[in-house]
């Protein structure tokens, strides 16, 4: 039996009352293949090709949309309109292009369901667009739908480039990734098969943009529904002769100090990677993003190494004469702008992308997917002991805990900004981390010093359990993440440790996350500067400029101010933090924790950097040592 009319089917035309009766249909088989299956939709049909665009993105899973609606999407704004008063999908609509951005990237990531961004072009679909980077760079598919110019060239439309070219927002997006204009709607399908080409890519997924003319979407047209395509799968690949992998065992049958880098390609094959290391005798060297991919405690597991990294991870890299790379990326940060493995003779990669999988020089490259290959290079290799390699690890394992253990444990310092003892943000970070581990909530990390400590201070037992930008370092995405639980059906409840130039990039959480009933916690560490370049300042030239500014902010007053936050005062102790996280996590919606940090010049504030980096008057140094490299 049909529900009793909404207050808005009252006002249906006849156009949107059989739209409203193919969204009850594909709702009450349970998608829009199972509805054509069951003959409750018809696999031909005459559609808008607003409304194809939907049926098409539901059959490929896309069920929640991000949306700011302007002039440019209209119409595809009131097909969404019924299909939500249907059940059929959720539209979560926000105020920052950005931040929304940002939320669907954290949804594709988190929960693993494709969402999809809605705006207009202009400054919209330009925030839209810088927003997808942290997609782009961190590997997660995501739709960009942008209402764009019409097709007529009648005149120049409100928020195109002013300039006498056609399709420049289309070629802007093009050069961020794939992109598609829906010029016409008959070209519906190949814009949904290069869109889940790109979006559920098995190995480099990213953003698919659609520019979507404000003309064309209310055109009709026939549309095939039974050959509109669904998510693109692909099965587990990797390479099919012996030979690669008989060159890999023989540059293992030599090595002595093998290392596996792990970066965030591992996360979905981190028991495959675990299995590797313990079978080959190598240590494990971990990304930022990519911490749990071995248990914390694994004695195997040196931690992060990299331009920050850690004193065991750095060590692993220094030493190793063989490098495993799996699904890493050779970012600077991750491979000390590469020269992080000085006394490396050869690589061994594994990795989906042909481009990354060649990154290197001396490489046997095994592509494919990652848990595939993996076991090939188990099957293909002897067990091998290596105790006086992982030994030295062990030992500098130590080492670095017992360092991490006492900058977690400082005591609070005299700080001049705040004119009195605060807990230094190492200490802070842990009480914090620690909570959330406690309370099985996950975490997000974006920039600065927060993030680059924070990677060094969590305590992982697997994958997923933190979820660190450093793709692209955007300030402002840890905040905005939270946001991604709204259309989720089981949404998890999460922790974004912000600075608080990274929370006042994206503050327009504060209502969203309301207005959605999202459940998360924003600690705030608040040093009243950019601490990261404050001390990269000092490390280069001896001197900050122009990082920090001298206006206080009254952080729970500002978040207070938005009906349905709770916002406390963190404390100056790790006592008084840990009674304020209690409270901040017994709130039933968002709450904010402002936790003044110190920032001065003590060590014991800071975790501490261990490799090189490209930049500022580094270059010459570094350059010079890469070009000494062997790999």
């Amino acid at each position: 039996m049909l529900q009793s009319p909404r207050q808005n089917e009252t006002n249906d035309t006849p156009e949107l009352a059989a739209m409203r009766e193919r969204a009850r249909a594909l709702v009450a088989a349970g998608g829009p293949a199972e509805a054509i299956a069951a003959g409750a939709l018809p696999a031909q049909e005459r559609l808008t090709l607003s409304e194809g665009l939907v049926l098409g993105l539901l059959r490929q899973g896309v069920r929640t949309w991000f949306a700011i609606f302007g002039h440019g999407s209209t119409d595809l704004g009131n097909v969404l309109r019924i299909y939500e008063e249907e059940a059929a999908l959720s539209v979560v609509n926000c105020r920052n292009e950005v931040e929304m951005a940002h939320a669907a990237t954290a949804h594709a990531w988190v929960y693993g369901e494709t969402p999809a961004v809605v705006t207009s072009i202009g400054p919209g679909g330009l925030q839209a667009m810088a927003g997808s980077l942290a997609a782009a760079s961190n590997g997660v598919g995501v739709y960009h739908i942008y209402g764009d110019e019409t097709t007529w060239g009648e005149g120049y439309n409100m928020q195109q480039v002013p300039k006498p070219e056609q399709g420049l927002f289309g070629r802007i997006a093009a050069l961020m990734g794939h992109a598609y204009t829906l010029h016409t709607p008959e070209a519906l399908r190949e814009c949904l098969r290069r869109g889940t080409a790109t979006v559920h890519h098995p190995y480099r997924a990213g953003p698919f943009y659609i520019l979507l003319p404000i003309n064309t979407q209310p055109q009709q047209a026939e549309v095939n529904l039974a050959t509109l395509p669904g998510r693109m799968e692909i099965p587990r690949l990797a390479p099919a002769d012996a030979g690669s992998f008989e060159q890999a065992a023989s540059l293992l049958g030599s090595a002595e100090r093998p290392v596996i880098k792990a970066g965030g390609g591992t996360r979905g094959a981190a028991a495959q990677i675990c299995r590797l290391a313990e079978h080959i005798g190598a240590a494990v060297v971990l990304s930022p993003g990519s911490t749990g991919v071995l248990p914390d405690a694994h004695p195997q597991n040196m931690h992060v190494g990299g331009s920050k990294g850690s004193i065991s991870g750095n060590f692993a890299m220094e030493e190793a004469d063989l490098v495993i790379f799996a699904g890493s990326r050779g970012v600077c940060q991750a491979d000390c702008s590469g020269v992080g493995y000085p006394k490396a003779r050869a690589v061994i990669n594994i990795n989906g992308d042909f481009d990354d999988v060649s990154h290197y020089a001396n490489t046997v490259t095994l592509p494919g997917d990652i848990a595939a290959v993996a076991e090939r290079l188990i099957a293909a290799t002897p067990a091998t002991e290596r105790s006086a390699w992982l030994s030295a690890c062990a030992g500098k394992k130590v080492e670095w805990g017992a360092f991490r253990k006492q900058r977690l444990s400082a005591p609070p310092m005299m700080d001049a900004a705040w004119g009195r003892e605060v807990l230094t943000q190492p200490a802070a970070i842990g009480v914090v981390s620690a909570f959330a581990k406690a309370q099985g909530a996950i975490k997000f990390f974006d920039a600065g010093d927060v993030q680059a400590n924070g990677f060094q201070i969590v305590e992982d037992e697997a994958p997923f359990e933190t979820f660190t930008e450093t793709g692209a370092s955007y300030m402002g995405y840890a905040v905005s993440a939270l946001l991604g639980a709204a259309g989720a059906r089981a949404p998890k409840y999460g922790v974004a440790f912000t600075g608080d130039g990274s929370f006042m990039m994206n503050p327009q959480i504060l209502i969203d996350a309301v207005e959605h009933s999202v459940r998360g916690m924003i600690a705030l560490f608040d040093n009243r500067r950019m601490a990261a370049i404050t001390g990269l300042q000092y490390a280069q030239y001896g001197v900050e400029f122009r990082t920090n500014d001298s206006v206080a902010v009254d952080y729970v007053q500002m978040a207070s101010s938005v009906s349905g936050v709770k916002a406390v005062y963190g404390g100056h102790s790790a006592g008084e933090l840990r009674a304020a996280l209690e409270t901040a996590h017994a709130h039933d919606g968002l709450s904010l924790v402002h936790i003044p940090v110190y920032n001065g010049r003590d060590p014991i504030s800071e975790m501490g950097a261990y490799g090189s980096w490209n930049v500022g008057n580094w270059v010459d140094d570094v350059q010079s040592r890469y070009l000494q490299q062997t790999i």
